[in-house]
């Protein structure tokens, strides 16, 4: 970190003289403002600031002393009641960020003046397609204009300053689950997107476009599509011998997986993009790659992978695999950030990343050549990272299509997610906005996938389901936590661990105010002091915060701002009474911005008031909740809760009008009365009767609970 470090010391005595340097991006962002945008400290042009993805300002106007009279600036509301995940953008005193929805805002940064807003209208019945809500994580700039990637798959080109579209293009098969909700990046002149789907069944791929008009100029695919040959490139043919290529080829193919949904990063010195590759489709590899005796085989590359690229052709470079042939839906999509350290004595152009697999990696990034790894979280699906860079697996946590479900950790949400880290070059720390839940894996014999709807995984989404017992699931879900851990990539070891009222918290910001920015699920703001984590301010922010912070100055004044809006993953699988110790999460969606001295006050918070449970009585048999829970983990757990206990975020079908009434239920779950709210018909993937079932399985569900809920009541009295 020798040569950041002393640029950096260079703008913290600018900063500290009352010198901040002003944004002037007023002719448009040239390559120039991308690979010096470290110099900048007034605004933030690309989504983890600079290239190197380290999501450190030296702004300190703000700093440890200063700190606690940070106020309310101002507020925007959002008009999307859904997870906001995204990092907004600031040039030339105006703020730009996505919503839910792949809606688009711009404000003056100063004020909160609504300048304009665009909503692409994505069709409801895309929500489908999604595996972990309608998020978007934020736009990119070139020139004068805005690129949005949207949730059904179009690059969209807006004009800077009156968010009028100046182009959009298609840049996935709109017929298959794929689905944008990762921020773009650009490379002189060139927007690099990626996609998701991998749950759906897809086969992932990142592609660039030109920015004056949206022509596709290269597409990189990650996965082999089984039928590689003397004239496949050569990265791809090397995969194809990873793989048993069979379940990839033909009508029948399981489209592989290794979507490259979120992370990249770029060193203009060595002119490499780096990009974090998904997980596989199914998990299961003994369906995706299955082998002679039953169960998987191969390394299955480039999945869980980062994989080094050219950005002016796509052309592959190198790699390193996180998890050799994963299974346990352990992508590499998470936050990649580059720095320069000295490592034993030696400086070393490094790569870091914390994936969901609970290791924390350090890998020379001109060559991909492994350093070191360690746990970051616990981890029992591998005892260590051997020093060739390969896992020492624990054998009993390798699933196949016939065996013994498995209790295996991190589970399939990661001991890190999408949320973004962030590093502070003076304490050579990383913060990792770490969590920790273990997950059943079980699986689910004779598996087929359903190109319709549905998740694709090749496992019993079901066999891990809470007992109803209230106090049994209080218990469990206490063992879930979350926690901001400060991760020295040196030593391979926390100098500091934080632990969160709730698990799902948010992505993070380094100032050079000694502070490190995060919101939590517990629906508060905080600035931690970075090098011993000691909480310095907080604010009530109404509702859980996922997002990143930002900070930014107008006219020489600091700005703090962060999205907030509960959702995400967790939000909408999670037990929505249990997901907070203390007080069930609802969603609030708004922008927030801080300053020194703000006064600004939000509206009164509202109450949560959930529906009682009423449900008809249960006289289904036991074999048709057999099937209902069968059907309802599949089709219907990613977005209403395993276990039918609903979260906060969508409705909880326990409570649910539709289900006193078997025809009103069909109308809705077979036909798609609500496809515009999201709720897509599933005939073409279940039965009538199939859906009946799981209604008998809800209304099974609602009733077990309901007598919980009773009997609580009344031994409280």
């Amino acid at each position: 970190m020798l040569r950041m470090g002393l640029a950096l010391s260079a703008s913290l005595v600018l900063a500290s003289c009352g010198m901040l340097e002003t944004g002037d991006n007023a002719e448009g962002i040239t390559n120039a403002t991308l690979i010096n945008a470290g110099d900048n400290n007034a605004d933030w042009v690309t989504h983890g600031r600079t290239y190197s993805e380290q999501r450190f300002s030296p702004l300190n106007q703000v700093n440890a002393e200063s700190v606690s009279n940070l106020g309310l600036a101002w507020f925007a509301d959002m008009d999307t009641a859904r997870g906001q995940e995204a990092t907004p953008l600031v040039m030339d005193g105006r703020l730009y960020v996505t919503t839910a929805w792949s809606k688009v805002k711009a404000y003056d940064a100063a004020t909160g003046a609504p300048l304009w807003d665009y909503d692409p209208e994505v069709p409801g019945e895309t929500a489908v397609k999604a595996c972990c809500d309608t998020v978007n994580r934020g736009l990119a700039a070139w020139d004068d204009k805005l690129f949005l990637g949207t949730l059904d798959g179009r690059l969209i080109a807006l004009n800077r300053d009156s968010g009028e579209v100046e182009w959009e293009t298609i840049t996935v098969d709109q017929e298959q689950s794929y689905t944008v909700t990762g921020a773009p990046r650009v490379i002189d002149g060139k927007i690099i997107i990626g996609n998701g789907g991998a749950e759906f069944g897809v086969r992932g791929y990142v592609a660039a476009y030109d920015a004056d008009n949206g022509e596709e100029l290269w597409r990189f695919y990650t996965v082999p599509e089984g039928s590689e040959d003397d004239g496949s490139p050569e990265y791809m043919q090397a995969a194809a011998e990873t793989w048993n290529t069979d379940a990839l080829a033909g009508s029948d193919a399981i489209g592989g997986g290794g979507t490259v949904w979120d992370s990249m990063a770029y060193d203009p010195e060595l002119d490499l993009l780096y990009i974090g590759v998904g997980n596989g489709s199914p998990w299961n590899r003994a369906y995706r790659s299955p082998g002679e005796d039953g169960t998987g085989e191969g390394d299955n590359l480039y999945l869980s992978s980062i994989v080094a690229i050219k950005p002016s052709t796509g052309e592959y470079v190198w790699h390193y695999q996180t998890t050799p042939g994963e299974t346990w839906d352990y992508t590499a999509t998470q936050h990649i950030m580059l720095a320069d350290m000295e490592i034993e004595g030696e400086k070393r152009q490094v790569l870091m990343q914390a994936p969901k697999n609970g290791f924390f990696y350090v890998i020379d990034r001109a060559t991909g050549e492994f350093i070191s790894a360690k746990p970051y979280v616990s981890v029992n699906w591998a005892s260590e990272i051997d020093e060739n860079g390969r896992p020492v697996e624990n054998p009993e946590t390798r699933i196949d299509k016939t065996g013994q479900p498995a209790l295996v950790t991190p589970g399939a949400l990661g001991g890190h997610n999408w949320h973004p880290m962030a590093f502070h070059p003076d304490e050579n720390l990383v913060y990792i906005p770490a969590f920790e839940a273990a997950m059943v894996y079980a699986p689910e014999s004779d598996w087929k996938p359903d190109r319709a709807r549905g998740f694709n995984v090749g496992f019993d989404l079901g066999a891990g389901d809470l007992p109803p017992d209230l106090g049994i699931r209080r218990e469990i879900y206490g063992t879930v936590k979350g926690m901001l851990v400060a991760w020295d990539p040196v030593t391979q070891e926390p100098r500091w661990t934080i632990e969160h009222p709730g698990p799902w918290n948010g992505g993070l910001l380094a100032t050079g105010g000694n502070l490190v920015f995060q919101g939590n699920s517990g629906s508060e703001f905080s600035a931690y002091n970075a090098a011993s984590g000691d909480k310095l301010w907080s604010f009530a922010a109404q509702t859980g915060i996922v997002a990143p912070p930002i900070t930014y100055t107008v006219d020489g004044e600091q700005y703090v701002a962060v999205l907030a809006g509960w959702g995400g993953a967790y939000a909408i699988t999670a037990d929505g009474e249990l997901i907070n110790a203390q007080k069930p999460v609802k969603n609030i969606s708004r922008l927030l911005v801080f300053k020194l001295g703000g006064d600004a006050e939000l509206p009164t918070e509202p109450e949560l008031a959930a529906l009682p449970l009423d449900p008809p009585a249960s006289r289904a048999s036991t074999e048709t909740i057999a099937l209902g829970k069968q059907k309802y983990a599949r089709y219907c757990a990613v977005c209403h809760a395993p276990a039918a206990v609903g979260s906060t975020l969508l409705p909880d079908l326990r409570r649910s009008g539709a289900l006193s009434n078997a025809k009103t239920w069909q109308t809705v779950v077979h036909d798609g009365a609500l496809k515009d709210n999201g709720m897509v018909g599933f005939s073409d993937s279940m039965s009538k009767g199939e859906i009946e079932a799981i209604r008998a399985y809800v209304i099974h569900r609602a009733n077990e609970d309901k007598t919980i809920d009773g009997a609580q009541k009344v031994a409280s009295k």
